[in-house]
This record gives structure tokens, sequence and C-alpha cells, in this order.
């Protein structure tokens, strides 16, 4: 019996994979169960909006480097526009990738923006506006990974594509090319 048929892949990174998720899950935790311990609205708002920032800045530089091979940033140019950079692995080392690790990354992205929502739904229905404050700005710095990734994804796959059509076309002319010199 082969012994690869049973084994489990496992997390190739796992102090970044248990990163990813914590400060998520400590916004989002401290966000439902700060009620329980505190009456003031500011210590809630800092302490989830810190804890928010944190998740952003180790997905946006960190987790998505190391488990889904993205890095993306945001510059203004001279004339004053915004522009998106991105970076991406080769196509080799995309390849082996570890899919627990890329499938942690984008679950977890989208499962913490839509938890967001539905917490934000709740701060409506409670006509608490100010909640619903805490909720916009961690759910703005959710989309915001959530678009520069997304975007990130897309360039890489479109750049394997021109990497692929272009290798492809150039062994074709070369094959031709050496093909006509022999006749």
């Amino acid at each position: 019996m082969d012994r690869n048929l049973g084994e489990v892949e496992n997390y190739a990174n796992p102090k970044t994979c248990f990163f990813h998720v914590f400060f998520k899950a400590a916004a989002l935790a401290f966000y439902i169960l700060s009620t329980l311990f505190f009456n003031s609205f500011v210590i809630i708002f800092v302490i989830t909006v810190l804890l928010a920032a944190l998740d952003f800045w180790v997905v946006k530089n960190v987790s998505g480097r190391i488990l889904v091979g993205l890095r993306w940033w945001n510059e203004i140019n001279e004339e004053g526009e915004s522009v998106w950079k991105f970076e991406c692995l080769d196509q080799e080392s995309l390849a082996r990738m570890n899919k627990k690790d890329s499938w942690l990354f984008w679950w977890t992205l989208y499962l913490s923006a839509v938890s967001w929502i539905v917490l934000g739904i709740f701060s409506l229905i409670r006509f608490q506006a100010d909640y619903l404050l805490v909720v916009g700005v961690c759910l703005s710095l959710g989309i915001a990974n959530i678009i520069g990734f997304t975007k990130c994804r897309k360039d890489a796959k479109k750049q394997i594509q021109q990497f692929a059509s272009q290798t492809i076309t150039s062994h074709l002319t070369s094959s031709i090319q050496s093909a006509l010199s022999v006749v």
C-alpha cells in the first residue's frame, strides 16, 4: 500500500497560519465579548481597530506572501493617480504552494469579512451607530486586503498566461525557423 495515499497534507507554515487567523479571531472575539467587560465605547473601539489593523498588516505583508505567494501595495504616481502594484512568485513556486495554507488564507479572508457584515447588520438592527463605525473600519481593512489580493491573483494568472503564450510562440517560431533553414 502506498504510504502517501492515507496521509493528510499538513500546513507548511503553521506559525504564519496561526497569526493569519489569530488577529482576525481576536478582533472579532473582542468586539463580540467586550461589552461584557467594558462600559467604555472608546476602549472597545481602540482595541478592536488595533487588532483589525494588526490583522491587516500581517495579512498584507506576511501571510499573503508566505501562504499564497502574493504581495500588493498602492502608490501615488507623479500625476497624483493611485496605482496598484503587484508581486507574485514565479509559476514553478506558485505551483509548489501548500494547498492547505492557500485554502486557509482565502477562506479566512472572506469569512472574516462576512462576519463583520453580519455584525454590522446587528448594529443596524439595534440602532447602534457608534458600533457600526467600529464594524465599518474593520470591514474596510478586510475588504482592502480582499481587493488587493484578488487583483494580485488575477494579475498573477494573466502574467502566467502571457509567459506561457510567449514561450509557446517563441518555441513555435524557433521550430519553424529551424525547419525552414533545413529546406
